[in-house]
């Protein structure tokens, strides 16, 4: 059973609802949000690790624990150009993964997209399929990657067409069944809650988690 969770991503809209999570959870001793600056949150079981994601030797001691949940994630908009987006949903979650590896942790949890293909025409889902298939290829014990479409939620940044499709997409989930109930919607806080029940499953090997289920 995992005991110390490691949370990167954690100010983003589904790692802070994971963090906040795994606080309720007694399963876990210990909280280690891996974050350019603190969190403001406080709990007697949450630790800080403020670090800059270039400091190889600040990560190798960030990166210890049981269960390592990557939340990473930009748009190309906010990153400013497709080099500086693969900076972050590439070569984050990769390295963070090559660290945590070689410290022991067994457990590797991946918000990707849906959609994500290593070899698709698209430059965002390309990203994050190639960021799977790295990951699969590190060889951790359990890998999970979760690939939500729409998240629903409140972000601190102001993003106008996810708000546009918040308000319009869940009037289609009616018509989103069988192969298109993936693209359905999903609220933040349910794939929060869908990876801290993987993560206390004891699954073993690669496990693709799709079409959530408020």
């Amino acid at each position: 059973m995992p005991k110390t969770a490691i949370v990167t991503g954690a100010s983003g809209l589904i790692g802070n609802l994971l963090v906040q999570a795994l606080l309720q959870d007694d399963s876990f001793d210990r909280v280690r949000a891996v974050v350019r600056k603190p969190l403001l949150l406080e709990h007697p079981r949450l630790e800080n690790a403020v670090v800059s994601f270039n400091d190889a030797d600040a990560l190798e001691k960030a990166l210890q624990g049981d269960v390592l949940f990557c939340c990473i994630g930009t748009t190309i908009k906010t990153a400013g150009s497709q080099a500086a987006f693969t900076a972050v949903d590439y070569a984050i979650p990769v390295n963070t993964g090559q660290i945590a590896l070689r410290n022991g942790v067994r457990q590797y949890h991946l918000v990707s997209a849906v959609g994500a293909n290593a070899r698709s025409s698209n430059f965002y889902l390309r990203t994050k399929g190639q960021t799977e298939e790295a990951l699969i290829q590190l060889g951790f014990p359990s890998l999970f990657i979760y690939r939500p479409s729409l998240l629903l939620g409140n972000r601190k940044e102001v993003r106008f067409g996810e708000q546009v499709a918040q308000l319009l997409m869940p009037a289609f989930n009616l018509f989103m069944k069988g192969r298109w109930r993936k693209y359905r919607p999903v609220k933040a806080e349910t794939v929060a809650a869908a990876m801290i029940t993987k993560a206390k499953s004891g699954e073993k090997g690669v496990t693709v988690v799709e079409g959530f289920a408020d």
